[in-house]
């Protein structure tokens, strides 16, 4: 039977994927568990619409994370810190660069600021994956108080 696997599985198929399997295996595991559809005109139409939609999807995105970099080259955040003798108090890790980000208008996690804590002043340049290979280049400005 061939099945069409609707979901990711270690080593039968990726999702999209359409492949030759026993009748057992795709009917009491892989249709039953929900990780594939047999494989009829019906599926496949459905497998191309949503192909297509994430296509589209994924264009949309790249399209705003483009934009997104544009905009964010050109900020520089600045963070007042106290320091003594040139020597920086504390850092700046990467919630606080999430949280100046907010203020802007700009919605990224924390998880896509690509920086150690900042701990030294000065400018940093701190990297920011927007979108899959899309990554925006930031100036960070620490200067003491």
């Amino acid at each position: 039977m061939q099945v069409i696997f609707l979901k990711d599985l270690k080593g039968q198929g990726k999702k999209g994927d359409i492949k030759e399997v026993s009748d057992g295996y795709a009917i009491n595991f892989l249709i039953k568990k929900g990780y594939a559809l047999k494989k009829t005109e019906g599926s496949l139409n459905k497998l191309k619409t949503e192909i297509k939609e994430n296509q589209e999807l994924d264009q949309k995105n790249r399209e705003i994370a483009l934009k997104d970099k544009e905009k964010l080259e050109k900020i520089t955040l600045e963070f007042p810190v106290k320091e003594k003798n040139g020597r920086m108090f504390g850092s700046i890790s990467s919630k606080q660069i999430k949280d100046e980000l907010d203020k802007l208008g700009y919605k990224v996690d924390k998880k896509q600021i690509m920086t150690e804590n900042i701990n030294t002043l000065g400018i940093h340049l701190v990297e920011i994956v927007l979108y899959k290979e899309i990554k925006a280049t930031i100036k960070v400005h620490t200067k003491g108080i």
